[in-house]
Parts: structure tokens; C-alpha cells; sequence
């Protein structure tokens, strides 16, 4: 299933998109979408009966804000230098273990929304990323197996990052990943069921329609599944979390000088491969 949230900033509702991209409203199934729905298996029956019915009523989705597809999201725990061309391109050495760091859900937007260049920034950055969404409670997974079947499902985010505050400004990264509007996500949250592979999916960025990122899942260092049973050692993952998987090469950081970060006025699009595509315009904070 592709399950969305639409409407104005705070009041969205639950929504899904079906196989002939009608947008339907899920309103009258459930509440919301987010981790107590997405660790419901009887309220998912529900939808899944509900659409193949035919009981869902169509909504008119011209002019229709997208939201973030996930509500009350609890945490987003964030994966760096996790695709070994973004590495080479910016003169890391791949890490040992993974490179863990969190954004505050604060950071979260509509996938279409207005991204924010914060003030005194000369750095900013963009980052297209697949990320995982968790749908059962993770304690010390151990296998594989037990890792991706803790996967409710995957999106598109976009990890805007502003490299002088994560770099040069002291401290850890965080200053640099956590300012207003920096994790556009959505459009939909895909089930599991619908990506057999997560590393087999192509990411893509654009910026001003020139293409800047061009990767694949299949050159992550650490694999969805190892990321997730990694991270459960380190804390708890609960339903509704949400994790940022790393970003291939192409930013603006790794290119040569001028590095062409991003500036008011400028244009993202982004996309992964089944997941949906994201529009930004870019705006002085």
C-alpha cells in the first residue's frame, strides 16, 4: 500500500493512493497514520479490505497539500557516510561501524513543502536518501531476517544538510542537520510488502533540473537490514521511528570549488525508485 496524510500543515488526514493513483480517503478507517496504526495488523486489514472493496472514497487532489506521511513520529535516527561512492567522492575512509546521529522530528515537512536556507548559512546542502520506517518494537535484533521483518515501510527523505555548521562550527553534526524544514519526507509511506529489495532501488536529485545525484541502494556500506539490527543495540526502535539511511555521491560537498550550494530561489526534485518524487523551492529563513 501507499499511505499518505493530506491537507493544511497540522490538520492532514489519513489517506492512500491506489494502483490507479486516485487518492483515497481513509478518513473514515482510521485516525491518522503513524506508529500505533503502522503496529496495528488488524487496523492495516482494515485498509487493505477497505481499498480492495472499492469503499474508499475518492478525493480531489488538485491543490491538495501532501503532508509528511507519518504523524507523531518519534525519532529520526540518521545513518552518515553510508554509500561507499559518497565516500570516495568526499576523501572519507568508509567507516567500520555505522555513523549514527539523529535529526528531531521537528525537522520533518511535506514533501513539497518550502525548505528553509537558515540564516548566516553559506552552506547548504541536499542529500536524497530512502528512508525506513519501523513498524514493530526492536530490541537486540540479531539476524537479518528479524531486522527487515521490523520494517513497516520506506519513503523518500531529503537530509538538507548545512555543511559548515556540521563541520567547521565544533562539536558533533548535529548543528548542521537539525535547522527548521531540513527533512522533507513523503510523498507516501510504501509498505514493506512492495519493495522486495530495498537494495535494489535507484535515488535521484535534481537541482534548478540539472541532475546532481544518481545512485543506487545497492552501493550502500551498511545494508537496510544491517542498519536496523545495528541501531537496536544501541537503542530502542519503536513504531512510528523513522530512519535516514545515507546519501550516494553527488552533493554539493564533494564537488569542486565553487561547491554550488544551495541558495534562495533554487529548485530540489528528488526521487527513489518506487517510492515517489519530491519539489522544494528553496527560501531565506
Amino acid at each position: 500500500m501507499k499511505l499518505l496524510r493530506v491537507g493544511t500543515a497540522g490538520a492532514e488526514r489519513p489517506a492512500l493512493l491506489d494502483a490507479e493513483g486516485t487518492v483515497r480517503d481513509l478518513s473514515g478507517v482510521v485516525a491518522d497514520i503513524d506508529g500505533a496504526l503502522l503496529a496495528d495488523e488488524a487496523a492495516l486489514g482494515r485498509i487493505r479490505a477497505a481499498a480492495d472493496a472499492g469503499e474508499l472514497p475518492a478525493l480531489d487532489a488538485d491543490g491538495l497539500r501532501i503532508g509528511p506521511p507519518l504523524a507523531r513520529i518519534g525519532k529520526v535516527v540518521c545513518i552518515g557516510l553510508n554509500y561507499h561512492d559518497h565516500a570516495r567522492e568526499t576523501g572519507a575512509e568508509p567507516p567500520a561501524e555505522p555513523v549514527v546521529f539523529f535529526k528531531a522530528a521537528d525537522t520533518v515537512v511535506g514533501p513539497n513543502d518550502t525548505v528553509l536556507v537558515p540564516r548566516g548559512s553559506a552552506k547548504t546542502d541536499w542529500e536524497v536518501e530512502l528512508a525506513v520506517v519501523i513498524g514493530r518494537t526492536a530490541r537486540y535484533l540479531e539476524t537479518d531476517e528479524d531486522a527487515l521483518a521490523h520494517v513497516a515501510g520506506y519513503a523518500v527523505a531529503h537530509d538538507v544538510s548545512e555543511r559548515e555548521f556540521q563541520i567547521e562550527r565544533g562539536g558533533t553534526w548535529d548543528k548542521g542537520k537539525n535547522c527548521e524544514t531540513f527533512n522533507p519526507l513523503g510523498p507516501w509511506l510504501v509498505t514493506a510488502d512492495e519493495v522486495p529489495d530495498p537494495q535494489n532501488l535507484a535515488l535521484r536529485l535534481w537541482v534548478n533540473g540539472e541532475l546532481k545525484q544518481d545512485g543506487t541502494t545497492a552501493e550502500q556500506i551498511f545494508p537496510v537490514a544491517e542498519v536496523v539490527r545495528y541501531v537496536s543495540h544501541f537503542m530502542t526502535l519503536y513504531p512510528g521511528d523513522v530512519i535516514n539511511t545515507g546519501t550516494p555521491a553527488g552533493v554539493a560537498l564533494g564537488q569542486p570549488e565553487p561547491k554550488p550550494y544551495l541558495r534562495s530561489g533554487d529548485v530540489v526534485e528528488l526521487e527513489v525508485e518506487g517510492l515517489g518524487r519530491q519539489r522544494q523551492e528553496l527560501k531565506d529563513a
